[in-house]
């Protein structure tokens, strides 16, 4: 489900307007974000640990970082200290 989560974002960030339309892209990571915004804190931090193992085994550096910044991406994480918020 993480890696599936990881993806989604990925394409709807990663999609010229050619190929999807901004409001619709906004209206489901807008709906991604209030199911992972729901979350329990035990569900948030498991969360957080798999993606944590999805970025430790990603080879390609570029989708490394992306799946680093999606805690933060998605408020899972406090940027500025990293912890949850």
């Amino acid at each position: 489900m993480a890696e599936a989560l990881i993806d989604v974002r990925r394409f709807i960030e990663g999609s010229e307007e050619e190929q999807m339309d901004a409001d619709d892209a906004v209206k489901v990571l807008e709906g991604v974000a209030h199911v992972v915004g729901a979350l329990s804190e035990e569900h948030r931090q498991e969360l957080i640990a798999l993606v944590g193992e999805v970025a430790a085994v990603e080879t390609d550096p570029a989708r490394r970082a992306f799946i680093e910044g999606f805690p933060e991406g998605f408020g899972l994480v406090d940027g500025a200290s990293g912890q949850c918020g």
